[in-house]
């Protein structure tokens, strides 16, 4: 039986790196995960509690497809407290995770063919789903001078049906402020690009509040999801927001799509909004474990990183120790029992020369990876 073209993306080599330390752990070894962009800790308490009650008297059935109705207007009282925004909760739609948002935007606002910018080092899967949906990734290559966010003139000559940016960013945790926000915005909207704003990591910022692109304008695409600040990966549920009039076309594509998103993470993600103290207790965590990360892994060598202002990532410049990631982080893996994330998964071209590391587990995992790779370092500089 034969495959699509369509179908031939690259893998998500994390999910990769994921794996052999699955098998390393099956086969009796400790290892210290620092691959994976998931917090270490579960759901909050609150949204557990609440599932169960609900579960013991609902039927967890089909919501209608663009979300409980309740869960769009929280999200939407979000937006006030968090950016003193008014927003119109008809304009959000809850998805599969941030992933069927992917979809979804890309799906509403791009025929095959199309062109879409996205820069680069980047969230790996923007490629893929675009690929498989026939249309043509752009990788912006941005600069360090830049904290590795695109800016307009990098759009120069490209030629974008859309450009999809990330603030804070995977893999670097870097962010837009106000007015780089506000000049990609314009840039993109001079050559008639629609502009897709990747919020993920909204909430986990530690030295300045990230902007969201709504606070500029109604005119893009704004996804977001519960998997991060949240601590809700693995229930699949995020949302989006949009112009009001692509409220429709987002809901018939919905509808058709996915029916609708998982009732019971929607339940869930309701009660997970009220859990304040126990979010911001995972903040604490992050903030602690980013302080050891810009400590330790100049101490061990992974001297040329940038602070990241959100998200928990911490991006390395390595390609002065090799010139294949995929293998280096194989190897750190092997020796160290730690495992980390080959850049290649996040920039193509340059990707063969970076390392991301995660530091969302827990703090005591952090303070071992770091010695770990410290040892390391060590044996590999006397060897």
């Amino acid at each position: 039986m034969r495959n699509s073209t369509r179908s031939e993306v690259d893998p998500f080599i994390v999910m990769d790196v994921m794996e052999a330390a699955r098998r390393a752990e099956e086969a009796g070894r400790d290892i210290i995960h620092m691959e994976v962009g998931q917090p270490g800790t579960p759901a909050p308490q609150g949204a557990r509690d609440a599932l169960a009650r609900a579960m013991a008297d609902q039927p967890m059935g089909y919501t209608v497809a663009l979300g409980l109705p309740a869960l769009r207007a929280r999200i939407a009282q979000l937006y006030g407290e968090w950016y003193d925004l008014d927003l119109n909760s008809d304009r959000v739609v809850i998805t599969p995770g941030s992933s069927g948002a992917f979809i979804l935007a890309f799906t509403a606002l791009f025929d095959a063919g199309d062109r879409v910018g996205i820069g680069a080092p980047g969230y790996p899967s923007y490629r893929q789903i675009l690929r498989a949906l026939d249309l043509v990734p752009v990788d912006i290559e941005t600069a360090a001078e830049n904290r590795l966010q695109p800016v307009p003139a990098d759009l120069t000559g490209q030629d974008l049906q859309g450009l999809m940016v990330a603030s804070p960013a995977n893999p670097s945790g870097t962010m837009l402020g106000r007015d780089d926000m506000s000049a990609l915005i314009d840039a993109a909207s001079a050559q008639g690009a629609s502009f897709i704003s990747d919020e993920i990591y909204h909430g986990i910022e530690y030295e300045a509040k990230a902007v969201t692109a709504l606070e500029i304008t109604d005119e893009a695409y704004v996804i977001n999801s519960f998997s991060k600040y949240f601590s809700m990966t693995g229930w699949r549920v995020g949302w989006m927001v949009v112009p009001e009039d692509h409220v429709r076309v987002i809901e018939r594509l919905a509808q058709n799509l996915f029916i609708c998103p998982p009732h019971a993470s929607q339940v869930a993600a309701l009660a997970a909004m009220e859990c304040h103290d126990e979010l911001q207790a995972n903040m604490d965590v992050y903030r602690a474990n980013r302080a050891l990360m810009l400590d330790g892994l100049p101490k061990a060598g992974f001297d040329r990183i940038a602070p990241p202002d959100g998200a928990f990532y911490v991006y390395a410049d390595v390609s002065h120790l090799t010139d294949d990631s995929r293998a280096f982080a194989a190897e750190i893996l092997d020796k160290a029992g730690v495992a980390v994330t080959p850049g290649l998964d996040f920039d193509p071209v340059r990707g063969a020369g970076t390392i991301r590391f995660s530091y969302a587990r827990a703090t005591a995992d952090i303070k071992e990876g770091l010695a770990r790779l410290a040892r390391f370092m060590g044996d590999r500089g006397a060897a």
